[in-house]
């Protein structure tokens, strides 16, 4: 059944759906199919919605300029339809390309999404390469998005991103699209397997990767375990919020549908195909014939196969003259010296079998080194005994269905490795590790002598399984994820996770903070606590933050405190709450609670340095920006300047930078002079927290951060494995040393009511005193949830809780004040505790 999308399709794939040939006649170029169950399927829904298709060419910028043919008068192939206007070719410099799709494509992704890591290579510039292609496939991309809006005025063009090619484009054409207000869908499919996390972490670039695959609204892989393996990717490497249940993970305040698709073949087609081939292998009756059919690569477990098979002669003479086994390997990557080594020790492997078996009238193997045609293929399935179909790692492999679909005839029996995407749904097959050589060489033996009834009877579930869910059945199941099925009624409602709730935050926190915690809250203040504004004095905490923050700050057992870039006298008039720890100038000053003022020194020379700065900067300060003092630091911010004017005034502030011999720490729309010393957020940081609990703070208290500035990764960083960190962000492409992400400030809000709650259900007071004691946790250990990104910071504490012992730092007159209140009548547990104008030490 034909299948109809309701939105034009740009579909974005590292090939275009055709291949360019030469005429030997005429030398001019033409097209060349290309066989594949995407091209069969996506082609024809292309024409139909006046599509475009964006792909390389195989001409590179250094060939001569050609345009792209069209199709010849007489093409019956999928892609005839597609206009040459319809075809927007990548072409891009030969060098850049290879390092592209050999340097990192074929030799990074490919073995690493295999899980064969150790074959990998990473390689920063192959890694830029990749990013370079991306970014020119984006814009070409954007382009047809343009074309398709002006030639579907109302219509949401579907952008469909095809392969391990194209995992950075997303962002890159949703921002440029944003820009010039054209709306659009886009979805991503891998056509390879997607590996588990300890897999995907190796990769040194992991964030920037899982980020541009969720620049996508639905991302569509083989098989479930594909989709999760992703999900917890999402989760333990950006701290994603994820559904598992539903499949979905919210990136950058967007929902995204994670789907499992399994791509399947055009059944009717091969069906077609095996019915009209003529028979091109000759043997006698009693003759069976094992099939194999690969490209030449190390994840299709040949090597494995033939010593399988060598095994099976071995514990089975008598099948010598009875069982041929043909090979037919598809060259791939020649130039590649790993592929050379494996074609060479296949070549002497299957040699050396040929010359221990062989009679004068029978060889035991067949090898055919070189491409076949679809009539031959269809030919070889259809005639074929057993089809062998092991690899040891693969996506789907559509071998094992178009053997299914060939078998018109004589019932044969497919052996298929657990390792491929097709072993999770053909469970009729027979299932073999390729790895256990003695068990693959019985299973063998078993598909050679299984009765024709049981042969029957599983090739009959085979086929109709594959006849039903075709490449049509995949392309709709697609296009009801996007929500652009034209045949049907309603389409299934899109999945979205709701708007972040404290509720989530037991999932983030429900181990790790109970009601006998004691709990270090550190946070950033603008964006964190406060909503971003166009100036700081217009940057105020919500009213209802604000009395979580004061409920929190009287808690027994809390101690907040707020480090921020502002200047420490200016956050503790935005904050305006006793009791806790204010942080100023990224951490220089910092006040305690009991008066005490930190400050870290800066080297005179560097006072210096700053006022001239601060001079010239006031200079250049027009169009809304202005200079902000901050006392051992100052900060040059550009909110405020009009958007064709920020280049040339940015430029020239750092300008003044270099000239004056401060380096730029840049911010949020700001550039920042900071003293010349070893210390940050993160040094500030871990000293609040010794000052506050002692040395072994770690062992002693549960601690959060959360920030949403490139400053609070320093803090970030120095907190790894000791503490849970939430980066508050809505960008698109973010690196964060963060354990989770936040949207916004709201959800950072419910985050702090959820402490609220959760530290609420303590025991009441005691004579208004709550004891210390159950303020440990009952096991002694402070460390945050495990974290695979992080060490694991283990306790050195013994697991039983004891009395801890308290300091007051005091003076006189506070003393007596003290003394005065002990000796009172004890107050009612429902109020406040007293508040001490210090916060205790452990």
């Amino acid at each position: 059944m034909k299948v109809h999308s309701t939105s034009p399709m740009v579909v974005v794939a590292n090939r275009l759906p055709f291949r360019l040939g030469t005429d030997p006649k005429t030398g001019k170029l033409i097209r060349l199919q290309c066989a594949g169950g995407l091209v069969t399927a996506v082609a024809p829904v292309v024409v139909e919605t006046q599509g475009l298709w964006v792909g390389w060419s195989g001409l590179h910028l250094e060939d001569n300029n050609v345009e792209i043919p069209e199709a010849d008068p007489n093409d019956q192939t999928p892609t005839a339809g597609l206009k040459s206007s319809q075809v927007i070719p990548v072409t891009v410099h030969k060098k850049l390309f290879d390092d592209y799709y050999n340097g990192c494509c074929n030799a990074t992704f490919w073995p690493l999404f295999h899980s064969m890591p150790d074959r990998a290579l990473f390689q920063a510039d192959k890694w830029e390469a990749y990013r370079e292609v991306n970014a020119e496939f984006a814009r070409l991309t954007v382009m047809a998005v343009q074309r398709l809006s002006e030639t579907h005025p109302g219509s949401v063009p579907l952008v469909w991103l095809h392969d391990y090619h194209m995992m950075l484009a997303a962002n890159t054409i949703r921002e440029k699209c944003d820009e010039l207000n054209l709306p659009i869908k886009m979805a991503f499919f891998l056509h390879i397997p997607f590996p588990s996390w300890d897999i995907v972490r190796l990769f040194p670039w992991d964030d920037e990767l899982l980020q541009g695959i969720l620049g996508c609204d639905s991302i569509g892989f083989h098989i479930e375990d594909y989709c999760l393996n992703f999900i917890d990717c999402c989760q333990r490497r950006l701290g994603c919020r994820v559904d598992r249940q539903q499949m979905l993970v919210e990136h950058n305040s967007r929902t995204v549908t994670i789907n499992p698709l399994p791509i399947s073949i055009p059944y009717d087609r091969f069906v077609e195909l095996a019915e009209k081939a003529p028979q091109v292998v000759k043997n006698n009756p009693h003759e069976q014939l094992l099939l194999g059919v690969d490209r030449l690569d190390y994840t299709k477990g040949l090597v494995h196969r033939i010593k399988a098979f060598e095994t099976l002669l071995n514990k089975h003479p008598e099948l010598i003259e009875r069982v041929t086994f043909l090979q037919v390997a598809v060259p791939s990557r020649t130039d590649v010296k790993e592929y050379q080594e494996l074609k060479e020790e296949l070549d002497q492997m299957i040699g050396r079998i040929n010359g221990q078996f062989s009679t004068p009238n029978w060889s035991p193997i067949r090898y055919i080194y070189g491409c076949v045609s679809q009539d031959q293929l269809a030919a070889f399935y259809r005639d074929s005994s057993v089809a062998v179909v092991t690899p040891l790692r693969d996506g789907m492999n559509l071998v094992a269905k178009e053997f299914v679909a060939c078998q018109t005839g004589e019932p044969g029996v497919l052996i298929l490795s657990p390792f491929a995407g097709a072993g999770s749904s053909m469970h009729e097959a027979l299932h073999v590790n390729p790895y256990e050589t003695n068990e693959f060489a019985d299973t063998i033996y078993r598909a050679l002598t299984m009765p024709k009834d049981e042969r029957e009877l599983r090739m009959k579930h085979l086929r109709r399984r594959e006849r039903e869910f075709d490449v049509n059945f995949w392309l709709r199941s697609f296009l009801k994820t996007v929500d652009c099925l034209s045949d049907e009624e309603k389409s299934a409602a899109l999945g979205r996770l709701l708007p972040m709730r404290e509720e989530d935050f037991t999932e983030f926190l429900g181990s790790y903070v109970t009601e006998s915690s004691r709990l270090a809250l550190l946070m950033d203040y603008d964006g964190t606590l406060a909503p971003i504004a166009p100036h700081p004095d217009l940057a105020e905490m919500p009213a209802e933050t604000r009395r979580v923050l004061e409920r929190l700050a009287h808690m027994p057992d809390v101690n907040i405190a707020i480090i921020s870039g502002r200047s420490m006298a200016n956050v503790r008039s935005m904050v305006g709450i006793e009791g806790i720890t204010y942080a100023g100038n990224h951490g220089f000053e910092i006040l305690h609670p009991d008066g005490t003022l930190f400050m870290h020194p800066v080297p005179h020379e560097y006072e210096v340095q700053l006022e001239a700065l601060k001079k010239r900067l006031e200079e250049i300060c027009v169009e809304g920006s202005w200079v902000e003092n901050k006392g051992t630091g100052i900060a040059f911010h550009y909110r405020e300047v009009p958007g064709e004017k920020v280049t040339s005034l940015t430029a020239e502030a750092q300008k003044v930078f270099k000239e004056v011999g401060i380096p730029i720490h840049e911010s949020q729309c700001a550039f920042e002079a900071r003293p010349p010393v070893t210390w940050d957020k993160g040094s500030a940081a871990i000293y609040i927290l010794r000052t506050l609990f002692g040395l072994d703070w770690c062992d002693r208290v549960s601690t959060i951060f959360a920030g949403d500035d490139k400053t609070d990764e320093d803090a970030m960083r120095s907190l790894q494995g000791m503490a849970v960190t939430f980066r508050v962000t809505r960008s698109q492409n973010l690196r964060t040393a963060a354990m989770h992400r936040l949207p916004s400030t709201d959800a950072v809000l419910s985050m702090l009511k959820w402490i609220e709650r959760r530290l609420g259900s303590r025991l009441p007071h005691v004579n208004g005193v709550r004891s210390r004691t159950a303020s440990m946790s009952s096991n002694g250990n402070r460390s945050p949830p495990h974290s695979p990104t992080t060490p694991h910071c283990r306790s050195r504490t013994n697991s039983r809780s004891e009395p801890s012992k308290q300091m007051m730092l005091i003076n006189d007159k506070l003393y007596h004040q003290y003394i005065a209140k002990l000796a009172s009548p004890a107050r009612s547990a429902s109020r406040s505790p007293p508040q001490s104008p210090t916060r205790s030490t452990m």
